[in-house]
């Protein structure tokens, strides 16, 4: 690779790297040619995106970076995954890649709002339930109470029209 090639990757991963909402560092050794074709189109449709790259590239790209220090992930084969949409789709899609070829791709680390995450924490991520479903669980834990209080308010109502209703009927017939 020519040193101008080297630049011009330096300058593209770190504009990606600040672009992303989180970064997954995986080891993808065991994978043939066909297997990564396949990760980089699961990622793209979760929307984020797949680069191999050269560890001493990845940290000259992050040298001048508010990242956390990746050194000790930074050995070895290693692919970088740039989540530009969320965290989760991309952790869920890598996870449920790995399931299905051998456990590989391996997680190393994951930066989340320049936080470092273990591979435990990311596993966790891959674990949440989509967006839209905590969104509508959201949606029906904050609707139950405005429920529960029109409930109890329409009861009231239903209670004084009885007792108004009574009243009526005892005035026609005292008179």
């Amino acid at each position: 690779m020519k040193r101008s090639d080297k630049e011009a990757f330096v300058a593209d991963f770190r504009e990606r790297a600040s672009g992303a909402l989180v970064m997954y560092l995986t080891d993808f050794s065991g994978l043939d040619v066909k297997s990564m074709t396949a990760l980089r189109q699961t990622l793209r449709e979760s929307g984020a995106e797949y680069v191999v790259a050269k560890n001493r590239l990845v940290q000259l790209a992050l040298k001048d970076t508010d990242m956390p220090d990746l050194g000790d992930a930074l050995r070895g084969p290693t692919g970088v995954v740039f989540g530009f949409e969320d965290a989760v789709s991309p952790a869920k899609a890598l996870t449920d890649f790995a399931k299905n070829h051998g456990d590989r791709p391996v997680f190393k680390v994951g930066v989340l709002e320049n936080q470092l995450l273990a591979p435990a924490q990311i596993d966790r991520l891959a674990k949440l339930p989509p967006k839209e479903q905590l969104l509508a669980e959201l949606a029906g834990a904050m609707q139950a109470p405005l429920g529960a209080l029109a409930g109890a308010l329409e009861a009231k109502l239903q209670e004084m029209a009885g007792i108004l209703d009574a009243y009526k009927a005892k005035k026609e017939a005292g008179e």
